[in-house]
């Protein structure tokens, strides 16, 4: 699941003005999140309904059914893919299929046991198409569970993909601003070597000039996060442009001869022009009295 090129434009907005972006992905994780809480209601009742003469479990007849996709089948059990993949070191059908029920099944026995234990009275009650079913303590518990997994699943996901699809854009748009020339930056790199080091594809963006490739790290990460300078280490990048950076990453990188920019800073994105006189990058200086329109622009061409 990506994130829709709305929230990837509004959080790029965000980053060259300074203000935090957080709030667009939180905004995009509750949405995602209260739709497959509605759909999943509808599915549990419609599931009881169609099972509320039999004696056996329906939840696990019905919700891990191997007719279901395996991810929703995970998710169902309590678990999700990534977690499988690092039990089994597989994300095969036949293994997630395994993992699932046995999960369901420890998970169930523990529900049980937990509620013989515990004075509790606890039900769900779910009401669709005017007919209502009710869900007892055991029911309700696992259901519970299932939603707290799928949120977490969606919350790394969306953070993950958020800093993936804004990299590329959040550059091509500093780039932009600055209006440097198409040949003087890439999405890849032009030659099999480049300054500092080889070609990594797991690189960002590149400036260039006649005869140079700089390597760009991006990390829309929070401040003091000590895994940023181990980042440009391992690639060996020139340029390094954060959300936030502690006074000690500011360090680590002068030290590392990076250069950097921390986007929620008092200049914030300005910095960027510093990069581009380091390389002898052409390009012409900002009207700030029209920068939200020149944002705005840029983006949609970006995204076009």
């Amino acid at each position: 699941m990506t994130l829709t090129e709305q929230v990837t434009k509004k959080i790029i907005k965000k980053l060259i003005k300074g203000e935090d972006y957080r709030i667009e992905i939180v905004t995009l994780i509750n949405a995602k999140f209260l739709q497959f809480a509605i759909d999943f209601f509808k599915r549990i009742a419609e599931a009881k309904l169609n099972n509320k003469n039999i004696n056996t479990d329906w939840y696990k007849k019905e919700m891990l059914s191997t007719e279901l996709p395996s991810d929703e089948m995970a998710i169902n059990a309590g678990l999700n893919k990534k977690t499988i993949t690092n039990m089994y070191n597989s994300a095969a059908r036949e293994i997630v299929i395994k993992a699932s029920y046995e999960h369901y099944d420890t998970l169930y026995n523990a529900i049980d046991e937990l509620t013989k234990v515990e004075d509790l009275n606890l039900s769900l009650q779910i009401k669709f198409n005017k007919v209502s079913v009710e869900l007892d303590i055991n029911e309700s518990l696992i259901v519970i569970n299932t939603l707290a997994v799928k949120r977490a699943a969606l919350r790394g996901g969306l953070w993950s993909t958020a800093g993936k699809q804004t990299e590329g854009p959040l550059m091509l748009t500093l780039c932009k601003l600055y209006s440097v020339a198409k040949q003087n930056y890439s999405l890849k790199p032009r030659a099999k070597k480049i300054k500092k080091g080889d070609v990594n594809r797991e690189v960002d963006f590149f400036l260039t000039t006649d005869d140079n490739e700089y390597k760009c790290e991006v990390k829309l990460m929070g401040k003091g996060n000590p895994e940023s300078a181990d980042a440009v280490i391992a690639r060996d990048s020139s340029v390094f442009v954060a959300d936030k950076l502690s006074n000690q990453n500011k360090s680590q990188l002068d030290k590392l001869k990076v250069e950097w920019v921390e986007l929620r800073n008092q200049k914030g994105f300005e910095r960027f022009k510093l990069v581009l006189k380091k390389f002898q990058i052409p390009h012409k200086n900002i009207d700030k009295n029209i920068l939200d329109k020149q944002v705005d622009k840029i983006l949609d061409e970006v995204f076009t």
